[in-house]
């Protein structure tokens, strides 16, 4: 019943974001309503139920609220009549549209989304604990980078204080951390869905959007099916040169790709490549980025045909999907005021004092500004003012010895060999687009936003979208100028080949990868604990990667695996310290002292630690011993 709940409640969602598809661009095609469709429902989906939390908590009430908010949305479009004034609007939509209902856009954008589409929900299913032999399995991507996003929305719906708090690491609020590209799953938990249809659900219309409004913002700036399905593909499918690594040394060599831990051709750190395939090492793998590309991206679309086909209307629709956007991702809507702010600059070299034309610019800057104020102040500035490290000059990307030139060819490969051709080749308007990027990347190659300077492809990416948009108008325009067909597709063949052999590898890769996540003793233990133990209960138990407590049930710890923390910038030093005390030489007065409530021992402690597990055994109660697992109640 929950995941037929789940369901219904998506899709109620979802009409109202048909609805507000279809006010805002009532003359496109059916591509563009889908997207559209997607984003919008999206974006109603992270946020009415996160407003109503703010006043009711996490919880089913809120959820129900948001519920009947979208079902009025809904039920207002569907009930509405035409008035004058709208079918003016349609008149002047139909007009303007870049976006025509020609046969030839179907097979073109259908042909590139669906076939990625499918196959990144095949994926999702096979990565996101996937029952086998009585255990979770997941694949290489994800096998670090799950186990904490399950915390995150386990423990939203488990505990319902919003904002939430951080359950990984006593004492430590959630600044800093885009929590809505985890509450967004965290309603279907509310509604009695299973853990992993909670998560996947809503990335499916996630990947909806990203793939279709990818497409659409190529065609928008391209004017051509043919180059829009030539940019998707370098972007999603596109690669450096890193498949040269495996191809020396015999079959061995190059079947390490499908069999080791992260050794593809584009993700070879000993030989410093870097840049991974978007699909497998950032969509799949990180909720933050799916989720802001899948407001970013249809939002862009929308952009070009504000900023540069005036269509001004729009500017609510824009204010609409980038609200949210600081706290789903935001790398994302820091590209988006670099690309915005490029493309004013634009507005304000061609119309001047042209106060018709800026207007819609101003409000569009105004009422973003407004809704995003509160969320800088509140939960993005202060962690950078924590000593976390955060916003630190640093050159070069993550580059580890390698000629700069050099590094990034091997790494983009096609791409960057041809970004200076492509932007002496491209019109104006295009170059313009292309500003915001190298702007993105200026910043980028500057600015470490996170301890991690890797984390910096979260915003590089972008740059190499437009840049691939770049490129593919520059590759179509001269395949045209030879006259034989079969060398246009002899070239054609070749080029994609290139630029796209290394990930073509590597999602292979990823579609046969497994490993086990949690054993069926560790799923046993999280099912007790999540019905047996308060929500709000603090555990002690190992800084473990793969801890059952935290992912599958959501409970709050002392502190977890130092490899999140780190990236996320804290200081978990004393926390870490005291798990060790407590387990070793644990006392009534310093478990009182951390507020712990519950302590686990599992093979991982002992393990890990000399734990005095006499000592628990004496002076608290024991709630469950099985399969390795003791869960003790702390007696205060």
């Amino acid at each position: 019943m929950g995941i037929l709940f789940s369901i219904l409640y998506l899709a109620v969602f979802l009409a109202a974001g048909f609805v507000l598809a279809r006010r805002v661009l009532p003359a496109s095609g059916p591509e563009a309503q889908l997207v559209y469709t997607a984003a919008f429902g999206l974006v109603l989906l992270i946020a009415l139920p996160a407003l109503f939390a703010l006043a009711l908590g996490f919880t089913l009430p809120a959820a129900l609220l948001a519920l009947a908010t979208a079902a009025g949305i809904s039920l207002a479009g569907f009930l509405s009549r035409r008035s004058a004034s709208g079918r003016v609007f349609r008149k002047q939509s139909a007009q303007t549209s870049n976006v025509s209902h020609s046969p030839s856009l179907i097979p073109a954008f259908w042909g590139c989304v669906l076939p990625l589409l499918l196959f990144s929900i095949w994926l999702l299913h096979t990565h996101t604990l996937y029952y086998k032999e009585g255990a979770y399995w997941c694949g290489q991507s994800t096998y670090g980078d799950l186990p904490m996003h399950l915390s995150f929305i386990k423990s939203i719906a488990e505990q319902g204080l919003f904002p939430p708090e951080f359950p990984m690491l006593a004492g430590q609020t959630l600044y800093g951390y885009p929590f809505l590209c985890e509450s967004v799953s965290s309603v279907f938990l509310l509604l009695g869905a299973p853990l992993k249809f909670a998560c996947i659900l809503p990335q499916v219309v996630a990947l909806a959007a990203v793939f279709g409004g990818g497409w659409l913002l190529a065609r928008h700036l391209l004017h051509s099916n043919t180059k829009a399905s030539l940019a998707f593909v370098l972007f999603f499918l596109g690669s450096g040169f890193g498949f040269a690594y495996f191809l020396e040394g015999g079959f061995e060599n190059f079947a390490r790709i499908f069999t080791a831990y992260y050794e593809t051709p584009t993700n070879y750190v000993e030989e410093n490549i870097r840049w991974v395939n978007p699909i497998a090492d950032l969509l799949i793998p990180q909720r933050a980025t799916l989720f802001g590309w899948a407001l970013l991206f249809p939002c862009l679309a929308l952009l070009v045909r504000f900023a540069l086909e005036e269509e001004y209307r729009l500017w609510p629709a824009l204010v609409l999907l980038a609200a949210s956007l600081p706290l789903v991702q935001t790398h994302s809507a820091l590209a988006l005021v670099l690309i915005c702010g490029v493309l004013f600059t634009r507005s304000l070299v061609m119309y001047r004092t042209n106060w018709k034309a800026l207007r819609p610019w101003l409000l569009f800057a105004a009422v973003t500004a407004v809704i995003w104020l509160p969320l800088m102040l509140t939960q993005i500035l202060p962690h950078t003012q924590e000593g976390s490290g955060f916003l630190r000059l640093h050159f070069n990307w993550s580059n580890e010895g390698d000629n700069y030139f050099w590094f990034y060819i091997k790494n983009i490969g096609l791409v960057y060999i041809l970004l200076l051709p492509a932007f002496l080749w491209a019109g104006k308007k295009l170059r313009w687009v292309y500003g915001g990027g190298l702007l993105i990347l200026l910043l980028s190659e500057f600015v470490e936003f996170q301890p991690n300077d890797y984390d910096n492809n979260k915003l590089l990416f972008i740059w190499h979208l437009l840049g691939c948009i770049l490129v593919a108008n520059l590759i179509v325009d001269l395949l045209k100028k030879v006259e034989k067909r079969s060398v246009q597709t002899v070239l054609c063949a070749m080029l994609v080949f290139t630029g796209t052999f290394g990930s073509i590898l590597t999602l292979g890769r990823e579609a046969v990868s497994q490993y086990q996540h949690f054993d069926a003793d560790a799923i046993a233990v999280a099912d007790y604990v999540e019905e047996n133990t308060d929500p709000m209960g603090r555990f002690l138990c190992g800084t473990q990667l793969l801890n059952p407590v935290l992912s599958l049930s959501g409970r709050p710890i002392l502190c977890a695996s130092g490899t999140w923390l780190y990236y996320h910038g804290m200081d978990y030093s004393a926390q870490e310290a005291a798990v060790r005390q407590l387990l070793e030489s644990p006392s009534d007065e310093s478990l009182n002292q951390w507020g712990i409530d519950y302590v686990m021992i599992s093979p991982s402690e002992r393990a890990d630690y000399a734990v005095n597990e006499n000592w628990f055994a004496t002076h608290c109660t024991l709630l469950y011993d099985q399969g390795g697992y003791s869960i003790y109640q702390v007696n205060n």
